[in-house]
């Protein structure tokens, strides 16, 4: 996907191919669905069911819309085509939920916003997942041989970078720096030890 070079080392962005499913991991959202055909969250179910939910007082819930065409991208927000797109099912969680989450004691506006931001952000990442927009780095020396490498780096916002991949290119810089760091310490060990052979053999002669 992109190549970068970082202190005569090579930072290499590649598609990860085999990454692990946003929904096995701790979310706060369930993401309840309709289709037949699709996995598209992590419960299939009726459409009263989630009626039912959506009419509840004590829950918060999005909207989750699918667009299925060669593919399947998930948002919170109505697509522009009308015939390969449409509202799948929801994203909810419990208002009890929410204030433990971002709240103290009451369900506010403030504990409500927290929370379908968060609902918003699990769509996204879902949507990304589907799409196949995760990477991970390698990290080559400048012989080519490999410095360390790391998978599973989704699209993130949240972090106030400018740069779409900036967060793993950093991970992938810090393990340069790490290595070169490391390298440097080996090659005056090496010099010490050659330096004191040398001492002691003119001492001897």
């Amino acid at each position: 996907m992109e190549t970068i070079t970082y202190k005569r080392c090579t930072i290499k962005l590649v598609q990860d191919e085999d990454p692990e499913s946003p929904r096995e991991w701790n979310n706060v959202g369930e993401i309840l669905y309709t289709s037949s055909r699709y996995n598209l969250g992590d419960r299939r179910t009726t459409s009263e069911e989630i009626r039912e939910i959506t009419q509840r007082k004590d829950v918060v819930y999005l909207p989750v819309y699918a667009y299925i065409h060669s593919g399947i991208a998930l948002r919170t927000g109505p697509f522009g085509c009308p015939w390969d797109s449409g509202q799948c099912g929801i994203i909810w969680c419990t208002k009890e939920k929410a204030v433990k989450e971002w709240g103290k004691k009451r369900f506010t506006k403030a504990v409500r916003k927290k929370a379908e931001q968060c609902l918003e952000g699990e769509i996204k990442t879902l949507d990304s997942y589907f799409r196949g927009d995760i990477v991970g780095f390698i990290a080559e020396n400048p012989d080519g041989e490999e410095i360390d490498s790391c998978w599973g780096f989704y699209p993130d916002d949240s972090r106030g970078y400018s740069k779409r991949w900036e967060y793993p290119i950093e991970e992938a810089k810090a393990s340069i720096d790490h290595w070169r760091e490391k390298r440097t310490k080996e090659l005056r060990e090496e010099r010490r030890i050659t330096r004191s052979k040398r001492e002691q053999h003119m001492a001897l002669a």
